[in-house]
């Protein structure tokens, strides 16, 4: 069974890996790029500070941070050393001359679960809890997707991998938003909660979108 599963994880990668392009190899490399969102991190900050007192302002950065560093440090510290699933861009991997690699990234050594889709995925469930704006939380959520979408473009990790890790970093924003509201009422008087809706939610959403417009603007000039 499980071989099985692995064999169609394999079919599916080795498909979307293949529909590459010039103009995807520029877009998806830029993309991926962690310092590429930091503008739509600002944002999240910038919103959260217009929204929440000071203190409240400091519970939720911490609550943030740590759900991201939970997601990372379960998928790189505990779970890839005891799978120890190769890359499909290891050399050591059968099928690594059949992966398109883009600027000749091969990454580290494992890749299951995929880091970069539990961070993704973890930073935009927690803003789903925490913001509840069916807008924002569309856009966050499809950002997540087209992050974790991006590594398999660059032939760094199978679908498999970003299913895994999209569960990690779930698991991650429900237990750390739960002790986050629970540390809120518990500590926090409930007069300083943020009061719903949230104002200034199309900041991020704005700022997201230019970003994916400046980069597929600056890839249409790089063919």
């Amino acid at each position: 069974m499980l071989e099985a599963l692995q064999n169609i994880d394999t079919h599916i990668f080795l498909f979307l890996n293949s529909l590459y392009t010039s103009y995807g190899d520029s877009f998806w490399w830029i993309f991926t790029a962690k310092l590429t969102w930091v503008p739509m991190y600002a944002a999240i900050l910038y919103v959260i500070c217009k929204n929440f007192r000071p203190t409240v302002t400091l519970f939720t950065v911490i609550a943030i941070t740590l759900t991201i560093v939970y997601a990372d440090q379960v998928c790189a510290t505990f779970i890839r050393p005891f799978v120890e699933r190769m890359r499909p861009s290891n050399p050591n991997n059968p099928i690594s001359e059949l992966v398109h690699i883009v600027h000749g990234k091969r990454g580290g050594r494992y890749g299951f679960p995929s880091c970069h889709a539990a961070n993704s995925f973890g930073l935009s469930f927690f803003v789903m809890l925490l913001f509840k704006n069916k807008l924002l939380s569309f856009f966050i959520l499809a950002w997540a997707f087209l992050n974790s979408y991006s590594r398999i473009y660059i032939g760094v990790h199978y679908p498999g991998d970003l299913l895994a890790g999209m569960l990690v970093g779930l698991s991650g924003a429900l237990l750390i938003y739960t002790l986050y509201r629970y540390a809120l009422n518990r500590f926090i008087d409930k007069k300083l909660h943020p009061a719903y809706p949230l104002r200034h939610c199309s900041v991020i959403i704005l700022t997201g979108s230019i970003t994916t417009l400046l980069i597929a603007l600056y890839s249409a000039f790089q063919r």
